[in-house]
């Protein structure tokens, strides 16, 4: 099927019409080959609460963006290659039901579908998209994967030191390498995950241990002051007030 959509006018009229959608600020999707498998809501769980995302799933790449109006206009459009994706279930907890982890090396996160059937034909969609471009191009799964942030109402307290309680002054922050909602105090370290960022990035204590027994000196950096910090109201970068 998608083999016979390649090159069809329809295919390339959906994916013009989502180009249309990101406006000017978002990048070009129309390539050779590349066809728009399907779209939909889904409920992203981002740092401070869960949100509505509008999801594209193309034969090779995973779009998603903030909804501005609702299938007509999307905004900071996030584009993920379905090379570097791994997938796995979520168990239904309270009223997160029906999610899966899409995992990659740069950023992990959990997404929700309104329904188990939603959820069961994204993830085999998905399933299938990587396994085939896997087997094009003879390259192995991604072995490694950023965590997954631990969402910030999940934490009253550090969770590393479980001391500090966080406060509008005590400040939460997250470990890049655990996904731990940390303190200042446990986050003060930087380290290079080249997979994350081309700059060093914060981590807590335990895992800054960890990378230093286990790396090299030249990937070691100071107190996390010591750096432009990106600011954790943007490590969603979905939207930048989460």
């Amino acid at each position: 099927m998608v083999d016979r959509l390649a090159n069809s006018e329809a295919n390339s009229k959906r994916i013009s019409v989502v180009e249309g959608c990101f406006g000017a600020a978002g990048q070009p999707l129309a390539i050779p080959g590349r066809v728009l498998i399907g779209e939909g809501v889904l409920t992203k769980l981002c740092r401070k609460k869960p949100k509505a995302r509008q999801f594209f799933l193309f034969n090779d790449i995973l779009v998603y963006g903030n909804i501005v109006l609702q299938k007509k206009k999307y905004n900071k459009q996030h584009i993920i290659p379905l090379e570097s994706i791994t997938i796995d279930t979520v168990p239904d907890e309270g009223e997160l039901r029906n999610g899966w982890l899409i995992k990659t090396p740069t950023k992990s996160f959990a997404v929700y579908a309104a329904t188990a059937t939603e959820k069961s034909e994204w993830m085999n969609h998905i399933g299938k998209c990587v396994q085939e471009l896997l087997q094009k191009s003879g390259k192995a799964p991604a072995g490694e994967h950023a965590a997954v942030w631990v969402p910030d109402s999940e934490a009253a307290v550090c969770m590393r030191c479980q001391k500090v309680k966080f406060t509008p002054v005590s400040r939460r922050h997250h470990c890049r390498k655990c996904g731990f909602v940390v303190c200042g105090p446990c986050s003060e370290k930087k380290y290079l995950l080249p997979s994350q960022s081309s700059k060093p990035v914060r981590v807590c204590q335990f895992c800054y241990g960890q990378l230093v027994a286990g790396g090299r000196s030249d990937t070691v950096c100071g107190r996390a002051g010591d750096f432009r910090d990106v600011s954790d109201e943007d490590d969603d970068d979905d939207d930048s007030s989460d």
